[in-house]
């Protein structure tokens, strides 16, 4: 009992008086008393009966950990929650986790106005694992970060602990996330040596009581460069023999530890192919390692080297051979689309062809793509896009969803991995909107069912405000700022057009690289007869890698969904689109049309001054003004550069360009790559 009360002093969280964005969406006020009970302790449940005490302002609430049908049918993680406000809240579960999820629940029904009326709520997580992924360095720095440095202050651990990073567990478990991947997957093979596996245990004794378990990005090659082995062979028994040993000195350190997360023989990682062994090769020889404690192996399949004939196929080429090769505690992770987090693309063909092997779906939640913490974009309808998109795997319903979540495939092991857009900034994120996407991240993750619409307006009650004429505006804004994005930078199917290595603002002129698939011209391959790039039958053949019908439907031009045209179609100037324009003058409109966009949401952030803090309005002000500057930008490089390909003119309807071409090739933007 002394060592409860005592955690409950510590867990006491963090309450700033600025609105500066420090407290995402967990605002609440904490001065509340409220009558909690619970018929189990554990660290997990002091969080969970605090957090209930100090911001519930109902009747008593009554947690119970139990061991029935009814609740136990809902998982290890489910819970029921039954009552109401007037006379008192009951939430079973039976696991303590359990109970820690439900009592967020109620008190996020409490902060958007729904706590009222008889409560009948049974919940259950679709995915087993909810996973963050940190591309955080050991120097500070964070790969496609954008919120400042890392928030692991790696120098300064085990012994000074920053009161950060409780409140980052918090935000996590109140929206369901339970795992942590430390360490960016370009990993250093220092992450494993002892002194910082005391620095990785310091930050999992933090999470434990928030139901979070920490992974780590681990360096293939760590065998022969930390072992001084004469290679890092998967089939060499001493490799295996230290990797066994180093895992069980982790587990001597932190009891629960998650699993490894691994890339692998792609971007010149190191990986099993070094050695003429295959990923299941590779990836099995560290579940071995990891099954006696209960650890996984997340196998990324961004793979692609140089020479093929289409990037967006390779990762289905590489990984459908070895179907049902891989151990029952790996999980090959996918990212969302074939190529690389584009603002659009079509889902990976890997999804519903793996019928052996689980995947795990990996979407990025940082702005790598999308105009990084500058440019407002709402993530979750590209998530859902992804998730709610048939594969027709087995028949018609196989959604992206369903194949990865086990209703269809019935793994033990689902996971769902969003790569952080965290960092040490004061508003966490760099961008106050873009805290929306690590909430709806850690939702869907939740539950995928939900629309983008209901949970941008959890977001915004909980974040800035319940008055409907905020609410209503903003909540527009957000779910339509994801394909504005997509309209002012590469609109119908456009793809990898931007500046080379920092990925901000266009560069579609770029031809010149070690590699061809690392320049833009590779993609949009835009000439005097049309643009984009084929990918039916009479081209790369990717459309073979969908199921029936969508191979059919994407192979045709008149059948393929516009939004993708480009990317499965080298399509001429002139062809006529469904509204009547050709392909020229819709491209020009679509580019316009996001320029148009971005400056209606000025008006919009604008209208809102009264109606939110100062010190938050300037800030998103600020931010909408480099948005509307950049989206002219990519406006005018991208006309201009493919007008002097289509020789017509920008519709007459549309502004005229403010800037050379000239001038914009000589652009040269001094941003730290974060490499």
């Amino acid at each position: 009992m002394q060592k409860i009360a005592l955690l409950l002093l510590i867990i006491i969280p963090f309450v700033s008086k600025a609105e500066d964005g420090s407290r995402l969406w967990l605002r609440s006020e904490t001065n509340c008393n409220a009558e909690v009970t619970c018929n189990k302790q554990s660290h997990v449940i002091s969080v969970a009966m605090h957090e209930i005490q100090s911001q519930w302002k109902g009747a008593p609430v009554r947690l119970t950990v139990v061991n029935n049908k009814t609740v136990n049918r809902l998982g290890k993680e489910g819970y029921l929650i039954t009552g109401n406000k007037q006379s008192g809240i009951s939430i079973q579960a039976s696991s303590e986790k359990g109970i820690l999820y439900g009592a967020y629940h109620l008190l996020r029904l409490q902060d958007t106005g729904n706590d009222t009326g008889e409560l009948q709520i049974s919940e259950s997580p679709a995915y087993n694992i909810r996973i963050l992924n940190h591309w955080d360095n050991l120097n500070g720095t964070v790969e496609r970060g954008y919120a400042g440095y890392s928030l692991w202050k790696w120098d300064e651990l085990p012994g000074v602990v920053s009161p950060r990073y409780r409140e980052y567990a918090r935000a996590n478990a109140s929206i369901g996330i339970n795992s942590v991947v430390l360490n960016n997957v370009n990993a250093s093979p220092d992450i494993l040596k002892e002194d910082y596996l005391l620095k990785v245990k310091a930050l999992a004794d933090i999470f434990r009581p928030y139901g979070i378990k920490v992974y780590l990005s681990v360096n293939f090659s760590s065998p022969k460069i930390l072992g001084n082995l004469k290679d890092s062979d998967p089939l060499n028994t001493e490799v295996q023999k230290w990797w066994v040993n180093k895992v069980n000195d982790i587990y001597k350190l932190i009891p629960d530890f998650g699993g490894f997360l691994v890339k692998a023989n792609s971007e010149g990682q190191p990986g099993p192919q070094d050695y003429g062994r295959t990923h299941a090769e590779g990836a099995n020889m560290l579940a071995k390692a990891l099954k006696p404690h209960g650890g996984i192996v997340m196998w990324r399949a961004f793979v692609y080297s140089p020479g093929s004939d289409d990037r967006a196929k390779q990762a289905y080429n590489e990984f459908t051979p070895l179907d049902g090769k891989f151990m029952e505690n790996v999980i090959v992770q996918v990212k969302n689309g074939p190529v690389d987090f584009q603002p659009r693309e079509p889902f990976t063909p890997l999804f519903g062809a793996m019928r052996k092997t689980p995947l795990m779906i990996e979407f990025q939640i940082t702005q790598e793509y999308l105009g990084f913490s500058n440019h407002l974009a709402y993530l979750a309808p590209l998530f859902k896009e992804c998730l709610d998109s048939d594969t027709y795997a087995d028949g018609a319903g196989s959604t992206v969803a369903k194949v990865t979540d086990g209703t269809l495939r019935p793994f033990p092991l689902t996971a769902i991995a969003g790569v952080a857009n965290i960092g040490e900034d004061t508003n966490w994120t760099g961008h106050h909107f873009a805290q929306a996407n690590w909430y709806c991240f850690g939702r869907l993750a939740w539950n995928h069912s939900l629309t983008a619409e209901q949970i941008a307006d959890e977001w915004i009650r909980m974040t800035f405000s319940s008055d409907d004429q905020f609410i209503r505006p903003v909540k527009e804004m957000m779910l339509s700022s994801r394909e504005t994005v997509v309209n002012y930078m590469m609109p119908l199917g456009l793809h990898h057009i931007f500046a080379e290595g920092h990925h901000y603002g266009p560069q579609p002129w770029y031809d010149k690289a070690p590699r061809e698939d690392w320049t833009c011209t590779y993609y949009h391959k835009a000439d005097t007869y049309g643009i984009g790039f084929d990918r039916t039958t009479s081209g790369s053949n990717a459309v073979s890698q969908y199921f029936s019908p969508l191979k059919e439907t994407f192979n045709n031009l008149e059948t393929c969904p516009e939004n993708l045209i480009l990317w499965f179609h080298h399509v001429p100037w002139n062809h006529p689109m469904k509204n009547g324009r050709i392909l020229w003058d819709e491209l020009c409109y679509k580019y316009d049309a996001g320029v148009q966009q971005v400056r209606e949401y000025q008006k919009i952030w604008d209208r809102m001054e009264q109606k939110v803090d100062e010190e938050r309005f300037r800030h998103v002000q600020s931010r909408l003004k480099i948005q509307s500057r950049d989206a002219v930008w990519w406006k005018d490089a991208c006309l201009l550069y493919f007008g002097t390909f289509s020789k017509r003119p920008i519709p007459y309807s549309i502004e005229r360009p403010v800037h050379e071409l000239d001038d914009l090739k000589k652009i040269r933007l001094n941003l730290k790559h974060h490499n």
